[in-house]
Parts: C-alpha cells; sequence; structure tokens
C-alpha cells in the first residue's frame, strides 16, 4: 500500500485539528471579552454621570446653568443623568428635550450569560436605540446612578474592539497552531512517518528492506521502533528457516523413492548375510538391519513433514485406551540410541471407557512419536494416563529416562533444532505438537527430571 498523499496524512489532519482547536479556545476567549467590554464601557458611563452630577450639589441653589448642563452631559457621552442619594435625594442633568428611552439594563441584576448576550445583541443590531442604565457608582456603592445614553456609539466601540481582537486572536491562533503543529510534527508525526515506511518497505521486500532507523529515544515510540526492528529479524530468520525447510523438502521428495529402492536392496542384502557361514557377519547383520529400518522410518518421518506438515483431520470418537493399546508394538518396535530393539515397558493407564472426537490414525501418529523418543533416549517404562476436565482430556506421557538436556530444552519441539540424541533431527515432537494444535489442543512439557519426563496432550473431548 503507496504512502498518502500529503493532503491526506497525517501532518495535513493535525495541522487542520490544531489550527481549528486553538480558533475553539480563542472564540471561548474572545466572547466573555466582548462582554466585559461592554461592562466596562457602561461602568465609565456611571462613574462619569457621577461625578457630573455632583455639579449640582455645589450650584448655588442646586441649579446648574443649561450650558454647564450640556457640557456636562457631552462629557459623560448621555443625554440625563439621575445622581439618588441614599437619603433618596435625586441629582439630576437633563437636556431640555431628552430622547424617548427604547430599552433599560439594570447592572445590579445582570448575569454573566445575559451580560454575552446583551453584547452579542448590541453587536449585531443596527438600528439607533436610546437606552438607560442603572447600576451602582464605581466611586460609590451606595449610590445608584442612572444614565440615559445612545447605543450607537457604544456598539461602534464594541465592533472596533471586536475587530482589534478577532485580528489578534487569529494572529496568535496562526502562530499557537504553527509552533504546536511543527513540535507535534517533530516528536510524532516524522517519527511516524519513518516507521510506517519501514513497515511498508519490509512488507513489500522482507529480505532486503532495512532496518528502522534507531533514534535513541526512550518513550513509546521509540520503544516501538526497538521492537519492530526485533520482529523484523525474528520474521526474517523465520522466512529463512521456511525457505530452507521447503528446499530441503522439495529435495526429499524428489529423491525419496529412489533412497527407499536403494535402502529396501540393501535390506535384502543385509538378510542374505545374516545367512552366510561367516559368524562375524551372522553378528554384525541385525545391527546393520536396525540402522537401516532406522533410515528408512527417518526418510519417512521427513517427508511428512516437510510434505504436509499435519494431514487433513477425519474426525471420529476414538476409545483412548484401546488406541494407546494399539500404538503399544509399534513403540517398543523402536531403536535405541545405540541401535537395539527396544525392551521398554508401555503402560497403559487411560480409564476404559473414555473418548475424544479426534483423526484416529493423527492421534496414533502423536502417541507414536512421544512414545520411540522415550524409548530411543533410554526409557524403561512409558506410562500413558489420561484424565477429563471441563470438557477436555489431558493425556499425559510419562517415562523414567534420564531427561532432557539443556539444549533439547532451550529448542523444544523445533524441528531440525530439538532433538534430545545424537544423529536425531527433532521432529518427533514437532510433528506431535502440530497434530495437537490441529484438534485445537496443544503438547507441553510438564516436567524434566533424573528421574524421568512427562509430556502432556490436552485434547478437546
Amino acid at each position: 500500500m503507496p504512502m498518502p498523499p500529503l493532503a491526506r496524512s497525517l501532518s495535513a489532519k493535525l495541522l487542520v485539528l490544531t489550527v481549528l482547536f486553538v480558533m475553539l479556545a480563542e472564540v471561548l476567549i474572545f466572547t466573555p471579552s466582548v462582554a466585559r467590554f461592554r461592562l466596562t464601557h457602561l461602568e465609565e458611563r456611571l462613574a462619569a454621570g457621577h461625578l457630573a452630577a455632583l455639579a449640582v450639589e455645589a450650584a448655588p441653589d442646586r441649579m446648574v446653568t443649561e450650558a454647564l448642563t450640556a457640557k456636562l452631559l457631552a462629557h459623560v457621552g448621555a443625554h440625563a443623568v439621575d445622581l439618588v442619594q441614599p437619603d433618596s435625594r435625586v441629582y439630576m442633568l437633563a437636556r431640555s428635550m431628552p430622547p424617548e428611552v427604547d430599552a433599560t439594563y439594570d447592572l445590579r441584576d445582570s448575569g454573566f450569560v445575559m451580560l454575552i448576550a446583551d453584547a452579542f445583541s448590541a453587536l449585531a443590531r443596527t438600528e439607533r436605540r436610546a437606552i438607560r442604565v442603572v447600576g451602582p457608582s464605581p466611586k460609590d456603592a451606595r449610590l445608584r446612578v442612572e444614565v440615559v445614553m445612545d447605543e450607537a456609539p457604544m456598539a461602534e466601540a464594541m465592533r472596533d474592539f471586536a475587530v482589534r481582537i478577532l485580528a489578534l486572536s487569529v494572529v496568535i491562533s496562526l502562530i499557537t497552531a504553527g509552533l504546536v503543529f511543527l513540535a507535534l510534527n517533530a516528536l510524532f508525526v516524522r517519527p511516524m512517518r519513518r516507521l510506517t515506511a519501514s513497515v511498508v518497505a519490509f512488507a513489500r521486500a522482507p529480505e532486503t528492506a532495512p532496518p528502522p532507523p534507531a533514534n535513541g529515544r526512550g518513550d513509546e515510540i521509540g520503544v516501538a521502533l526497538h521492537e519492530l526492528a526485533d520482529m523484523q529479524d525474528t520474521v526474517r530468520t523465520a522466512l529463512r528457516q521456511r525457505e530452507r525447510l521447503a528446499a530441503l523438502g522439495t529435495a526429499v521428495a524428489k529423491i525419496n523413492h529412489d533412497l527407499r529402492g536403494i535402502l529396501a536392496t540393501a535390506s535384502l542384502l543385509s538378510e542374505r548375510l545374516g545367512e552366510s557361514a561367516d559368524p562375524e557377519a551372522r553378528r554384525v547383520t541385525p545391527r546393520l538391519m536396525a540402522a537401516l529400518d532406522r533410515a528408512v522410518d527417518l526418510c519417512g518421518q521427513t517427508l511428512s513433514y516437510t510434505r504436509d506438515g499435519v494431514l487433513p483431520l477425519r474426525r471420529q470418537p476414538v476409545e483412548l485406551a484401546a488406541l494407546v493399546d494399539e500404538v503399544a508394538p509399534e513403540v517398543q518396535a523402536g531403536l535405541r540410541a545405540d541401535g537395539v530393539r527396544a525392551e521398554a515397558a508401555w503402560v497403559n493407564a487411560v480409564p476404559a471407557g473414555l473418548t475424544v472426537a479426534a483423526d484416529r490414525d493423527q492421534l496414533a501418529r502423536a502417541l507414536v512419536n512421544l512414545g520411540r523418543n522415550a524409548v530411543q533416549a533410554g526409557a524403561d517404562q512409558v506410562t500413558v494416563a489420561a484424565a477429563p476436565a471441563s470438557g477436555r482430556v489431558t493425556l499425559t506421557v510419562a517415562d523414567t529416562g534420564p531427561g532432557l538436556p539443556p539444549r533439547a530444552r532451550e529448542h523444544l519441539f523445533e524441528p531440525f533444532a530439538g532433538s534430545a540424541r545424537a544423529g536425531g533431527v527433532g521432529l518427533g515432537l514437532a510433528i506431535a505438537r502440530e497434530i495437537a494444535r490441529a484438534h485445537g489442543g496443544d503438547l507441553r512439557l510438564v516436567e524434566s527430571t533424573g528421574a524421568g519426563t512427562t509430556f502432556a496432550l490436552d485434547l478437546p473431548a
């Protein structure tokens, strides 16, 4: 799969999301800022109205000339000002013909949401209105000030402020988004692109793809790169091993027929040697025959594994006790490591009547492999037992042999690597485990000591 274009890349998505989220944050800041600007503007008008109304108290007979009244109201930016004292005295300043009030806003009862709603309502309104603003004096909270003023100048100032704050918000958003994008791109996106490119290259050419770049990071991306490199090495090793096994299987399949013919001829000649008058020839003939039988058996195992692995299963009810008795002669006909025919005891401890749904031939093949491994390792007795539990059956194969050497335990169940004896190929356990897994179970090592080895074959009932 090719790398995505820039428009659909992770970098583009990250940039767009960063800009959107920063703009959203700026909107959340812009909204209360506009409301706060309007509130501050109205409070300034109330404070100016308070100071202007105090001129009434200083004037003779509390009468202010029309000229001074006009100057004071112009300074406040209002048509009328009322200052209510705690003793209910009222100082008033008003033009001769004040306009009719269209709306009244009492700042004493305005909440946060109402202030925001009133601010945006003023921004959107186009008609000219006269409004009355009521609130405590910012100079003395005991005094109440009422100001009648035009809303249009305030709305125009709010629009100028909104444009400035919006432009500033856009600039801040772009700068912040750019910095966040560059940081995230350097920390996450570019390493992820390198990681993705390494995965794509490895998928296309596992053998020749370069390893992912090492950057020495100790965070999650660094761990991912390190684990990816280890995984690629493991997969390459597995692929090389599969190629060797495939080549080996092809070679064995080609020469197996001819090799069996050669071994059959050698067996016939060996039998004639057994009829020889030479006592030395008669003495070595049994061992020669045993070696030839072992060679034939080795070829058969290798061919079966490399060609088919585990054959398709033909499930049927299998009585385990009868099957264990059936494979006993084949196990006891095996050879020990020194070429002498085995004389190990085969003990059947499986309860009578216990059955499983399995392929009879394949399950017998697994038991023979386990039994022969035990006999070839030098066991004098092999005991097969079974116990049902929770819809499953566990077959245990325990021998009295010397136990598995350390090398065999390290490569247990690995074909061509897990043999416990010289000259072995380690296919017996590998085949037995594949048979168990094909049935939906598994083969595991229970224990291996100097007193013997026990394997457990778990199967669904």
